[in-house]
C-alpha cells in the first residue's frame, strides 16, 4: 500500500530561513538553485555544533578530538550510503567539484601514457572539461569530443561507440546538464567505455539535488558532486573505486595517513563542512519519512530513496508549469527536453532564449522584482557553443527545486513576458 502523504511545500519552506528574504516588500523567489541551493536550518545547526563544541583536530586522546573524529567518521559513512559505494574508504571530501576534479586528474597520471585518448563532452560544465584538456596538454594525450544533438538535447551513444579505440583511457561526462537539464544514460556510457577498456568519470553536481545516486548501478569508476547544490555547505564529495584509487598518486605531506580515504585528504579535514554535508543528506532522508511513506526506523538509503521520490514529483510539476508558461511566448526557445512524457530524462533546470530580447535583460528584470535566476553561459561553454549561442549572450536559466512553489513559477513566467514586451517596444 502506498503510504505517501500529501506534500506540503509550505511546511518544507519553514525549514529554510533564507527563503524569508523580501524584495520590494514581497518574498524573493530563489530559482537560482543550479548555482547553489538554500540550506535547511538543521544544516546550520549541525555546522554550528561542530564549531562550538567539537572544534579540535583529529587523533587526540581528549574528548573534543574524539568527538570531532566521530563526527568525521559519521559523515564518511553517510557519504558512502549517499552514493551507494560498495566499500568503505572510497568516499572523501574537498573544496568543490572543480577543485577535486583538478586534483584527481593529476593523481590519475599513472593511468595514462603519451598518445592515449580521453573523451570529453560538449554538454558538460567546464569543471569536467578544462581539467582533462589541461591534463591532455601536459601528458600528450589526444582529446575527442562527444557531441549532442541541438534538436533533441541528448547524446547518441552510437557516437560514443564510434569514438572509442584501444587507446581510449577515460570518458568524462556529466550525469545531468547544468544548461539543458538533460539526464544522461551513464550506465549505457559506462558499458561502452568499459568494453573498450576506458574508465568513466562522472560529474553528478546537477543530478544530486534531484535524484538518488547509485554508483554501483551506474557502473562508473569515479563520481563527484558538490553539497551546496543539494542543500548543504560549500564542500564536495568524491567517490572512486578502491582498486583504481590504489593505483593513483596521492599528493600529500609525508606524515599523512596512507590509507583510504585519508591519503587523498589534503591538510586538516573540514569538520564543520562534513557535519553540514551529513545534515544535508539526513535532511533529504527526512522528506522520505515525512512525505514519502518511509518509516522512521528505515535505513538511511531507504529514507533517501523516499525523499528523492517526493522531491522529484514536485520538481517535475514545477518544470512542466515553467515550460508550458514559457512556450506561450512565440519568441521563446526552450533549450532542453520539453515533452512531459520524457521528463524522466531531464531535471527541472530549464534554460531558454527569447528571440529579440537579451538574456541578461530578462534576468535583470526578474532580479528587480526579487526573482533570482541566472543569465549567461554558467560555465557551460561547450553546450552554448554547440547550440550556437555562446557569442549571443547565451541563455536564461531557471532552476526550481522542491522548496519552490507554482506561484513562484507563474510569477517568473509573467515577468519574462514583461521583459519580452519591453524589448519589443524599445
Amino acid at each position: 500500500m502506498d503510504k505517501t502523504t500529501h506534500y506540503d511545500v509550505r511546511k518544507v519552506r519553514e525549514r529554510f530561513p533564507g527563503l524569508n528574504r523580501l524584495k520590494n516588500g514581497r518574498a524573493a523567489a530563489f530559482l537560482d538553485n543550479p548555482a547553489g541551493t538554500q540550506v535547511p536550518l538543521e544544516v546550520v545547526e549541525r555546522m554550528s555544533d561542530a564549531l562550538l563544541y567539537r572544534n579540535a583536530n583529529l587523533d587526540g586522546d581528549f574528548d573534543t578530538s574524539l568527538e570531532a573524529g566521530e563526527l568525521v567518521d559519521a559523515a564518511h559513512r553517510a557519504g558512502k550510503v549517499f552514493v551507494n559505494a560498495p566499500q568503505s574508504g572510497e568516499v572523501f571530501f574537498g573544496q568543490s567539484m572543480t577543485a577535486l576534479t583538478f586534483a584527481m586528474s593529476r593523481a590519475m597520471t599513472p593511468l595514462f601514457k603519451s598518445g592515449d585518448e580521453i573523451v570529453v563532452s560538449r554538454m558538460d560544465h567546464d569543471g569536467n572539461v578544462a581539467p582533462w584538456l589541461m591534463l591532455a596538454e601536459d601528458l600528450g594525450l589526444t582529446v575527442k569530443w562527444l557531441e549532442f544533438s541541438p534538436e533533441t538535447f541528448e547524446f547518441d551513444l552510437n557516437d560514443l561507440a564510434a569514438l572509442m579505440t584501444d587507446r581510449t583511457r577515460l570518458v568524462a561526462v556529466g550525469y545531468a546538464s547544468n544548461v539543458t537539464g538533460t539526464v544522461h544514460n551513464i550506465a549505457g556510457i559506462a558499458r561502452i567505455a568499459h568494453a573498450a577498456g576506458a574508465l568513466v568519470y562522472v560529474d553528478a553536481v546537477q543530478y544530486a539535488p534531484h535524484g538518488l545516486i547509485d554508483v554501483q548501478a551506474l557502473g562508473c569508476d569515479f563520481l563527484v558532486c558538490s553539497a551546496y547544490k543539494f542543500f548543504g555547505p560549500h564542500y564536495a564529495l568524491f567517490w572512486g573505486r578502491t582498486e583504481l584509487l590504489d593505483r593513483m598518486r596521492a599528493y600529500k605531506v609525508r606524515p599523512a595517513d596512507d590509507t583510504l580515504p585519508w591519503r587523498f585528504t589534503n591538510g586538516t579535514t573540514n569538520r564543520e563542512e562534513l557535519a553540514g554535508i551529513h545534515a544535508a543528506i539526513d535532511y533529504i532522508g527526512s522528506l522520505g519519512v515525512e512525505f514519502g511513506g518511509v518509516g522512521q526506523s528505515a535505513g538511511l538509503r531507504e529514507r533517501l530513496a523516499g525523499g528523492y521520490r517526493v522531491m522529484r514529483r514536485h520538481d517535475d510539476g514545477l518544470a512542466l508549469r515553467l515550460i508550458n508558461g514559457l512556450r506561450s511566448y512565440n519568441s521563446v526557445r526552450i533549450l532542453g527536453i520539453s515533452d512531459p512524457q520524457a521528463f524522466e530524462r531531464r531535471i527541472s533546470t530549464v534554460s531558454f532564449v527569447a528571440e529579440g530580447t537579451a538574456s541578461d535583460a530578462i534576468s535583470k528584470n526578474l532580479a528587480a522584482q526579487g526573482v533570482q535566476v541566472w543569465a549567461g553561459h554558467n560555465y557551460g561553454i561547450e553546450p552554448y557553443r554547440r547550440l550556437g549561442l555562446l557569442d549571443r549572450g547565451s541563455g536564461v536559466r531557471v532552476g526550481p527545486v522542491h522548496y519552490n512553489t507554482l506561484e513562484e513559477i507563474d510569477r517568473t513566467v509573467a515577468l519574462v513576458g514583461e521583459a519580452i514586451a519591453a524589448a519589443a517596444n524599445a
